[in-house]
């Protein structure tokens, strides 16, 4: 029988200790678990390989025959067996080289019996993930969505200000846990169309406001609709193109902080007049004849 290595099949040194060695059985057993790699053959053997080594290397007693007689360990766990009847006598029970690869066998499902699920680890069940589109006005306030997830209904409560690509985790709504173990979880990544004429960046909103050549020189008032409602604002005679205010708490809301909202900043762009009349034409004229003056 040629030597399995079985530091090598868990891919673990020889110094490892014994919580290196569960990490690593865990994460392999995972992968090549029979119930996430259905009728996959290679799997199915790389499992009962994996099996058998955390078996053997788990055990202190087992690794020390297996460490010390390397090839020929189960010979010399065989030579050991005529110093130990008195033990199994007393109901202990060991194993010579056939007997020992038929244990295996009938433990991880080789031989005559299937492997018993009674002794299978726990795994979380695996994790789901979908999309959920919403435009930029849905997520300003926190509102309710009923999700379909593989057939099951799921209430999810959508707190105000989530961002474009973020990706949320409701956990224990995936897929059932293998042998009892703990369900997976729900990850949820947000697509936010915006169609406003606002700008989002993280909490502040940003938005350019076309003001006409009158209003910037004379000055006056505007009305600004904002997420959550309109707002006057009073103009400066001589308002500069791309003149820039600050409307504070009129951003967007503070993801999971109630009440914190960012702010709104305005570019002001001067509409330069056309199709004018000649009477405007006229008085623009004279305009330009005094400040020559």
């Amino acid at each position: 029988m040629a030597f399995v290595d079985y530091y090598k099949i868990l891919g673990i040194s020889k110094t490892a200790t014994g919580k290196n060695i569960k990490t690593a059985y865990r994460k392999l057993a995972r992968k090549f678990h029979p119930d996430l790699n259905p009728d996959n053959k290679e799997s199915e053997r790389k499992f009962k390989e994996i099996n058998e080594a955390n078996e053997v290397l788990s055990d202190p007693e087992s690794r020390k025959k297996y460490d010390t007689y390397g090839k020929e360990w189960k010979q010399g766990e065989a030579h050991e067996k005529a110093r130990k009847q008195q033990q199994q006598q007393s109901g202990q029970q060991d194993f010579s080289n056939e007997e020992y690869s038929d244990f295996f066998g009938s433990m991880f499902g080789g031989g005559r019996s299937s492997y018993s699920k009674s002794r299978s680890p726990k795994f979380k069940g695996q994790d789901y993930h979908t999309e959920l589109q919403l435009n930029l006005k849905d997520v300003y306030t926190t509102q309710q969505q009923v999700l379909t997830i593989n057939g099951k209904k799921i209430r999810l409560k959508i707190p105000a200000g989530v961002e474009n690509g973020q990706v949320i985790k409701i956990k224990e709504k995936g897929a059932a846990g293998i042998n009892g173990g703990p369900h997976g979880d729900l990850y949820i990544k947000f697509t936010i169309d915006n169609h406003s004429r606002f700008k989002r960046e993280g909490k502040h909103l940003y938005l350019n406001i076309d003001l006409e050549l009158y209003t910037a020189v004379l000055g006056g008032e505007i009305t600004v609709a904002t997420f959550n409602g309109k707002v006057k604002l009073h103009i400066k005679p001589e308002t500069k193109n791309e003149s820039k205010v600050k409307l504070t708490g009129k951003g967007f809301p503070v993801y999971k902080k109630e009440g914190e909202f960012g702010d709104l900043y305005i570019t002001y762009h001067i509409k330069i007049p056309t199709d004018l009349t000649e009477q405007e034409i006229k008085l623009f004229k004279e305009l330009q004849k005094i400040n020559k003056k």
